[in-house]
C-alpha cells in the first residue's frame, strides 16, 4: 500500500499508512514534551492501530531532531492529567500488533519509557538515552525502574537510574536498551523492521526476565549509588525499586514506582529541584542582549597553563575549538603541554574519549611562549596568577597583539576587571570569565559584565562558555563577584562560630550533614588559607575596626598551616587523612580567651541557621547593588561552584522559602 491522507489524533501527534505500518509522529517543539495533548494523542494513534486492519504494525517518532525530550515541564509540580504516561506505556507494551520506536535524537525520561514499552528500538547514532528524573527529585514514573533493569541488569539499572546519567547510541547498544543504531534518521529503518516483525512473537520488555548477575557486582553498584545520593532521597528510592523488579510481578513494581514517584513528586526536595530547573531556564535570559547575535569564535587562546589554564585548555579542546596556550617560557610550555596532555590521558581512562579523540584533539593545540601567536585568536583568556599588575600588564600587551574585534577575557577571582580593562586601548572588547577550578569539570562560569563591555562580547563570551558545556551566568563588577563574595561571607560567619564556641569539626559535620559534599573548613585546607590571608592582609588599612574580626585564621598562617598542601590548616594530614589537631584547639581557645569570649555550647541547626542566613544577606546585598540579575542566579553560582546541596534549592530558595535546617 502507498501513502494515505495524514491522520490527526490530536495537535500534537499525527500518522500517516506507509506499506502496512501507521507511521505515528510526535511533534511538539520544541523537545516533543510527553504533554497531556501528546499522551493523549500517542494513546488514540496505538488504539487505533489495534482495531485497524490495513496495520500491521506501528513506528512511532519524533518531528526535528528529538524523539521525546521528557516531560512537559509546564505540568511540572502539577497533579497528573488523563491520560496519564504509564497508561499510554502499557497501551503500547500491551498492543497486538509490533510498535517499533524510530529513536531519531535524545529519548530522555518519559522518552525512554515510551521507548522501553515499544517491541523494538532503532536509533539513530545521534541520539542520546537517559532517565534523569533523579535530578528533580522524583524516580521514573512510567515504568523506567521495573522495564531498564530487564534490559540491562540490575546493577547497570541503578548505576543509570541512580545517576540520571544519559548514554550515547553506543553504549545504548552495547548495554542492550537498543536493538540497532543507524545513521541518519532511523524512521526508514523502523518501517522495515515493523514489517518484517509483523509475522513473529512479540518482545515485550515487561515479560523478559531479569538477566542473570551475580549479587555482589548489584551490591557494589547500589553502595556507590547510595554513597554519593548524600540526603536526596529519589537516588535511594530508585535503588529499592530496581533491586526489587526481579523480586515480584511487572504490575506489583509499577504499583510501587507510580506511588513513590508521586509521593517524591510533591516532597520539598522535588520542589527545590524544580526552582534549580527554572533557574537555569531563567538565567540564560540575559537582560539587554534581546536580539544580539554572538560574534564567531574558532580559536580561542590561554595565557598561562598552571592548573587552571590546563583546564581551560581542555574544556575547549573538548568543545571543538583550536586552542593556542602560552605560557612565560619554553620550559614552562613543555610542561603546560604535558599537563594538558595528562588530562586527555584521564579522559580516555575514564572512557570519556577515546585514543582517536585525543590524536584529534592534540591537532588543534598549540602550546609555545610567544604571546605573538594569539594574534590568531578570536577569543583570548587569561588564566596567570592573580595579580592586578601582572595581569594589566598582559592585557596591555594583548591589546597591541589581537584583533581589534578578538575579545579579550580575565579569569581573575577577586581582581577589579574594569581596572585591567582600562589598561587597553579598546575596553569594550573586555569580559570576565570566571573558571571555578578544575575547569574541565565544574560546570560553573562567572560571565562578567564589565562598565564598558559591548553587549556583542558579552553575548560572544556566554555562547563560548555553552558551548563548553558550562552554565553562564551574568554578573557585574564588584570584588568577588557573586560566588567568591557569598563565600566569604560564609567563611566569616564560620569563623564567628568558632570564636563563639563550635569547633572546626562540629562545623564541617553541620554542613556535611545538610548536605554539603565538604564542610567549610575542610573546604578551606582543600583550596589553601593563603589566598584568603593574602587578601585580608591587602584589605587591613581599610578595614573598619568597629567591625568583628577573627585573627584564628592568620594566626594559623603565621604557623605555616597553609592547608593540606603543607600537611597543617585547620586539620592535620598525617599520612593524607584529615584529623583534628591539638596545636589548632589551643589556638582557638588562646584567641577566644584573649577577647575574654566564654565559649558555648553551638547546636548543628544554629550552625546550618547562621552560615544559610550569612549567604542569604549577601546575596540580597548583591541583589541591591545589581551586581546579581535575580535571586535564582545566585542560587546557581553556590550550587555549582561552591557545593550547596541541590536538593536544598540554593541559599535564597531556603532564606525566601523559610525552610528550616
Amino acid at each position: 500500500m502507498g501513502e494515505v491522507t495524514p491522520i490527526r489524533f490530536s495537535e500534537t501527534v499525527s500518522a500517516r499508512l506507509e506499506n502496512g505500518v501507521l507511521v505515528v509522529t510526535i511533534d511538539n517543539p520544541p523537545v516533543n514534551a510527553a504533554s497531556a495533548d501528546m499522551r493523549s494523542g500517542l494513546l488514540a494513534a496505538i488504539r487505533h492501530a489495534g482495531t485497524e486492519d490495513a496495520a500491521r504494525a506501528v513506528v512511532v517518532t519524533g518531528a526535528g531532531k528529538t524523539f521525546v525530550g521528557g516531560a512537559d515541564i509546564k505540568e511540572f509540580g502539577q497533579p497528573g492529567t488523563e491520560p496519564i504516561l504509564p497508561e499510554v506505556v502499557d497501551a503500547i507494551e500491551k498492543c497486538s500488533k509490533p510498535v517499533v520506536a524510530a529513536i531519531n535524537g535524545p529519548a530522555l525520561g518519559s522518552g525512554l519509557e515510551i521507548a522501553l514499552a515499544c517491541h523494538r528500538r532503532i536509533a539513530s547514532d545521534t541520539a542520546t538515552l537517559g532517565l534523569p528524573e533523579v535530578k528533580l527529585g522524583i524516580v521514573p514514573g512510567a515504568g523506567g525502574t521495573q522495564r531498564l533493569p530487564r534490559l540491562v541488569g540490575v546493577a547497570k539499572a541503578v548505576e543509570l537510574i541512580a545517576a540520571g546519567r544519559s548514554v550515547a547510541a553506543g553504549e545504548a547498544l552495547s548495554l542492550g536498551i537498543i536493538d540497532q543504531v543507524v545513521a541518519g534518521n532511523p524512521a526508514a529503518g523502523a518501517v522495515a523492521a515493523a514489517r518484517d516483525l509483523a509475522s513473529q512473537p512479540l518482545r515485550r520488555t515487561g515479560e523478559l526476565a531479569l538477566p542473570a548477575e551475580d549479587p555482589q557486582v548489584i551490591d557494589e553498584a547500589a553502595d556507590k549509588a547510595l554513597s554519593r545520593a548524600r540526603g536526596r532521597a529519589a537516588p535511594a528510592e530508585a535503588v529499592r525499586l530496581v533491586r526489587r523488579a526481579g523480586e515480584r510481578s511487572l504490575a506489583e513494581g509499577l504499583a510501587d514506582e507510580r506511588a513513590t514517584f508521586l509521593r517524591l513528586r510533591d516532597s520539598d526536595q522535588a520542589k527545590a529541584l524544580r526552582h534549580v530547573f527554572f533557574a537555569e531556564r531563567a538565567a540564560a535570559k540575559v537582560p539587554g542582549l534581546e536580539g544580539v547575535e554572538p560574534r564567531m569564535v574558532q580559536t580561542i587562546g590561554v595565557v598561562g597553563s598552571g592548573l587552571m589554564g590546563s583546564g581551560i585548555a581542555v574544556s575547549a579542546l573538548n568543545a571543538g575549538y583550536r586552542v593556542i596556550v602560552v605560557e612565560q617560557n619554553a620550559e614552562a610550555a613543555e610542561k603546560g603541554f604535558d599537563r594538558i596532555a595528562g588530562l586527555l590521558d584521564r579522559a580516555i581512562k575514564s572512557g570519556r574519549i577515546d585514543a582517536a579523540g585525543r590524536a584529534e584533539r592534540l591537532q588543534r593545540l598549540s602550546v609555545g611562549s610567544d604571546l605573538e601567536a594569539l594574534a590568531a585568536a578570536d577569543l583570548v583568556v587569561e588564566a596567570v596568577f592573580d595579580d592586578l599588575d601582572v595581569k594589566t600588564k598582559l592585557f596591555e600587551k594583548l591589546d597591541k597583539i589581537v584583533r581589534p574585534d578578538a575579545i579579550l577575557a580575565t579569569n581573575t577571582s577577586y581582581l577589579d576587571p574594569d581596572a585591567i580593562a582600562a589598561a587597553t586601548s579598546r575596553p569594550e572588547r573586555i569580559c570576565g570569565l570566571h573558571f571555578f577550578s578544575p575547569a574541565q569539570v565544574m560546570r560553573l562560569v562567572e560571565v562578567v559584565r564589565c562598565a564598558k563591555t559591548n553587549p556583542e562580547v558579552l553575548a560572544t563570551g556566554i555562547a563560548v562558555a555553552r558551548r563548553l558545556g558550562k552554565l553562564p551566568i551574568v554578573c557585574g563588577v564588584c570584588e568577588g563577584f557573586i560566588g567568591n563574595r557569598i563565600f566569604s561571607a560564609y567563611r566569616r560567619e564560620a569563623e564567628f562560630l568558632v570564636e563563639d564556641g563550635a569547633w572546626p569539626q562540629e562545623i564541617d559535620a553541620a554542613m556535611e550533614d545538610y548536605g554539603f559534599a565538604m564542610g567549610p573548613f575542610a573546604v578551606f585546607d582543600l583550596a589553601g588559607l593563603e589566598i584568603a590571608w593574602a587578601r585580608r592582609k591587602r584589605q587591613a588599612a581599610t578595614r573598619d575596626p568597629s567591625q568583628r574580626y577573627v585573627e584564628i585564621a592568620d594566626r594559623l598562617c603565621e604557623m605555616g598551616r597553609f592547608g593540606q598542601k603543607t600537611g597543617r590548616g585547620w586539620y592535620a594530614y598525617p599520612d593524607g587523612k584529615r584529623t583534628v589537631d591539638p596545636e589548632v584547639t589551643a589556638v582557638i581557645e588562646a584567641c577566644r580567651k584573649a577577647k575574654g569570649i566564654a565559649p558555648r555550647q553551638v547546636s548543628s541547626g544554629e550552625i546550618v541557621s547562621r552560615l544559610l542566613a550569612a549567604m542569604a544577606a549577601e546575596g540580597d546585598a548583591l541583589l541591591a547593588e545589581g551586581i546579581a540579575e535575580r535571586a535564582s542566579d545566585i542560587d546557581l553560582v553556590i550550587i555549582n561552584g561552591y557545593g550547596f546541596p541541590a536538593h536544598r534549592g540554593g541559599p535564597m530558595y531556603v532564606a525566601k522559602e523559610g525552610l528550616r535546617p
